[in-house]
């Protein structure tokens, strides 16, 4: 295999036409280089250099060779350039999965930041719920999951996760202008809707785990008369009249006209997290990517709440 370096002895060569000159330039000895292009005529088997006068030239073997020594050089420099950016968390493809509130708002939020920075950073991004985002990551399908777990589902991650909190986001109570509940304002005891309907998330989401387990220690078992994935729907089902909802801040992107978000008096929030692969914990891009969300859901929490004044 030929020697990068030997190579670069050629290209220099061709370029600056005397052995002192590439001496000079490298700072090495004339000897040293005059040994080094013996070496590489005994690697490739033919003559790479002739004398013309007190110059040496490449003969057509030489200047093949400093021709495919030239690319293989600026080849070489701009891999030590890009992995330089790797090291300092600068550059990279990296894949984000992310629950839908989460990637409609604060990853958002954070890959537009990385776009108007010109980050070398790349992002691909996908929604996902908490389950199938720490899958995706699990099979190596996903290098961030950003995933939530309500304060009253506390959800447990593999040994071989790492998680960064990100965010805590406040659940509330909506409910219909008018409503006897909403004359006040103040935070809502549950146990004061057991016979309220309710319009909820699916059963197989942890978003009903959360409506159940919060209506279970009030003592009772929500009344379910809808229930939707989209909690812009469930919004205006309570606009309409139909029920309760319990709506976690982040997702409310908008509060119908006759709707009215109010405090629970037993509060119940969800933490957000980044997930990682411990063996990527310390990957300087994953690093990166984790301080933009962590910055972002800061941000967006700030503009978004409360929602009870609304």
């Amino acid at each position: 295999m030929l020697d990068t370096r030997r190579l670069r002895l050629l290209v220099e060569l061709d370029r600056l036409g005397t052995i002192a000159a590439v001496a000079d330039a490298l700072q090495q000895t004339a000897s040293g280089i005059s040994m080094q292009l013996s070496v590489l005529e005994r690697e490739v088997g033919l003559t790479v250099t002739e004398r013309h006068g007190r110059r040496l030239r490449l003969t057509p073997a030489g200047r093949l060779l400093a021709q495919h020594g030239r690319a293989i050089i600026e080849r070489l420099s701009l891999a030590e350039l890009e992995i330089e950016s790797l090291r300092r968390g600068a550059a990279g493809t990296y894949v984000i999965t992310a629950f839908p509130s989460a990637a409609r708002t604060f990853v958002s939020d954070a890959w537009r930041q990385l776009l108007h920075e010109g980050s070398g950073l790349e992002l691909r991004v996908s929604t996902d719920e908490p389950e199938q985002a720490l899958d995706a990551l699990a099979t190596g399908q996903a290098d961030i999951a950003v995933v939530h777990s309500y304060s009253n589902v506390p959800r447990s991650f593999a040994t071989d996760i790492t998680v960064a909190h990100l965010a805590d986001d406040p659940v509330w109570l909506a409910c219909r202008i008018g409503d006897p509940i909403a004359a006040t304002g103040a935070p809502v005891a549950l146990e004061e809707l057991a016979d309220r309907d309710w319009i909820t998330a699916p059963v197989d989401l942890t978003c009903r785990t959360m409506v159940s387990r919060a209506c279970g220690l009030a003592g009772f078992e929500p009344r379910t008369v809808a229930h939707s994935v989209d909690f812009a729907a469930q919004l205006e089902f309570v606009a309409a009249g139909a029920g309760l909802a319990l709506i976690p801040d982040l997702t409310i992107a908008h509060v119908p006209e006759k709707v009215v978000i109010l405090p629970l008096r037993s509060p119940v929030y969800r933490s957000i997290h980044a997930a990682m692969r411990s063996q990527r914990r310390n990957d300087p891009g994953i690093i990166s990517l984790v301080q933009k969300l962590t910055d972002a859901a800061a941000e967006s929490a700030a503009s978004h709440s409360p929602k009870s004044a609304t």
